[in-house]
């Protein structure tokens, strides 16, 4: 099984990573770890200041950050017992990412999604959204857990023990 698994350096990327090192995947399964740098500079007064050259550096630190981090999340999942590579790539992440997975026939892609709703959605947009609508392969969506869930299976947990210890009594 090929496995595109897309990160962007948040902290959720290595929980997305983390999930699909403890998954139990197909004998021979495949991961190419891909990590798309934007090109699109946003157009703010401070970058009006900026050099393009300036501009162009900054850029190239980012493929190096991305070249790092798909370097060590490769390295994980390879001692965690898969067979993994690493891609950089510049561009739109929605468009590089469906890109990707085309050119290599990938049979799933895995993204994570940060739970943004609303506005914020609206204007930073989705990427988990925009690949599962357009991939041409399964999506796997590891979710970030909310506040609330998080809460909530704390308190189940809690619950569930102290219940045990009074029956055991």
């Amino acid at each position: 099984m090929k496995i595109l698994l897309a990160i962007d350096g948040s902290e959720h990327s290595a929980r997305t990573v983390d999930a699909i090192g403890s998954h139990p995947w197909p004998s021979g399964s495949k991961v190419r770890v891909l990590s798309v740098v934007d090109q699109v500079v946003t157009a703010t007064p401070e970058v009006a200041i900026f050099s393009a050259q300036t501009i162009e550096a900054e850029r190239d630190q980012l493929v190096r950050v991305a070249d790092e981090l798909t370097t060590r999340f490769a390295n994980w999942l390879c001692s965690s017992g898969l067979e993994a590579e690493k891609l950089v790539r510049t561009g739109d992440p929605k468009s590089v990412i469906i890109d990707a997975a085309q050119e290599w026939g990938a049979d799933l892609i895995v993204v994570g999604s940060h739970g943004r709703t609303g506005i914020k959605r609206w204007l930073l947009g989705s990427v988990a959204q925009s690949v599962v609508s357009h991939a041409p392969c399964s999506v796997y969506v590891v979710r970030e857990r909310s506040q609330t869930a998080q809460k909530n299976e704390s308190e189940r947990t809690l619950s569930e023990a102290s219940a045990a210890g009074k029956s055991s009594s």
